[in-house]
Protein backbone atom coordinates (compact mmCIF):
# COMPACT_ATOMS: atom_id res chain seq x y z
CA UNK A 1 0.00 0.00 0.00
CA UNK A 2 1.29 3.40 -0.89
CA UNK A 3 1.65 6.29 1.45
CA UNK A 4 0.37 9.61 0.59
CA UNK A 5 2.76 12.16 -0.45
CA UNK A 6 3.15 15.72 1.33
CA UNK A 7 2.92 18.25 -1.12
CA UNK A 8 2.60 21.20 0.96
CA UNK A 9 0.74 23.15 3.23
CA UNK A 10 -2.09 25.97 3.17
CA UNK A 11 -1.93 28.30 5.56
CA UNK A 12 -4.80 31.26 5.67
CA UNK A 13 -2.86 33.30 8.25
CA UNK A 14 -5.74 35.98 8.23
CA UNK A 15 -8.03 33.40 9.75
CA UNK A 16 -5.76 31.61 12.37
CA UNK A 17 -5.91 32.96 15.65
CA UNK A 18 -2.84 31.75 17.61
CA UNK A 19 -4.41 28.67 19.23
CA UNK A 20 -1.94 26.49 19.04
CA UNK A 21 -4.38 23.42 18.86
CA UNK A 22 -2.93 22.54 15.20
CA UNK A 23 0.87 22.31 17.08
CA UNK A 24 -0.50 20.17 19.91
CA UNK A 25 -1.92 17.51 17.68
CA UNK A 26 0.95 17.21 15.07
CA UNK A 27 2.56 13.36 15.98
CA UNK A 28 5.27 14.63 14.57
CA UNK A 29 6.02 18.29 15.52
CA UNK A 30 5.52 19.99 11.60
CA UNK A 31 3.47 22.94 13.16
CA UNK A 32 4.93 25.48 16.03
CA UNK A 33 4.07 29.05 16.29
CA UNK A 34 5.87 32.02 15.19
CA UNK A 35 6.79 35.03 16.62
CA UNK A 36 3.02 36.51 15.58
CA UNK A 37 1.61 33.63 17.17
CA UNK A 38 0.14 32.42 13.93
CA UNK A 39 1.33 28.66 12.51
CA UNK A 40 4.29 28.09 10.64
CA UNK A 41 5.24 25.21 8.60
CA UNK A 42 8.64 24.63 10.87
CA UNK A 43 9.90 20.93 9.38
CA UNK A 44 7.70 20.00 6.50
CA UNK A 45 9.87 17.12 5.50
CA UNK A 46 8.20 15.17 8.68
CA UNK A 47 5.09 15.93 7.97
CA UNK A 48 2.74 12.29 7.30
CA UNK A 49 -0.37 13.86 5.65
CA UNK A 50 -2.35 12.68 8.41
CA UNK A 51 -3.99 15.98 8.36
CA UNK A 52 -4.64 16.12 11.78
CA UNK A 53 -3.86 19.97 11.52
CA UNK A 54 -6.52 20.28 9.25
CA UNK A 55 -9.40 18.31 10.90
CA UNK A 56 -8.60 20.02 14.75
CA UNK A 57 -8.46 23.56 13.56
CA UNK A 58 -11.45 25.59 14.66
CA UNK A 59 -11.22 28.20 12.18
CA UNK A 60 -10.73 26.27 9.52
CA UNK A 61 -6.90 28.12 8.63
CA UNK A 62 -4.95 24.84 7.29
CA UNK A 63 -5.23 23.08 4.72
CA UNK A 64 -2.15 20.11 4.05
CA UNK A 65 -2.09 19.08 0.37
CA UNK A 66 -1.03 15.51 -0.37
CA UNK A 67 -1.34 13.40 -3.95
CA UNK A 68 -3.50 9.87 -2.90
CA UNK A 69 -1.40 6.85 -3.71
CA UNK A 70 -1.43 6.48 -7.65
CA UNK A 71 -1.79 9.79 -8.46
CA UNK A 72 1.62 11.21 -8.19
CA UNK A 73 1.61 12.01 -12.08
CA UNK A 74 -1.80 13.24 -11.97
CA UNK A 75 -3.49 10.29 -13.29
CA UNK A 76 -4.35 6.80 -11.81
Amino acid sequence: MKKKQYKGHKIERSWCKGCGICVEFCPKQVLELDAEGKVSVARPQDCICCKLCELRCPDLAIEVICTEPGTENGHE
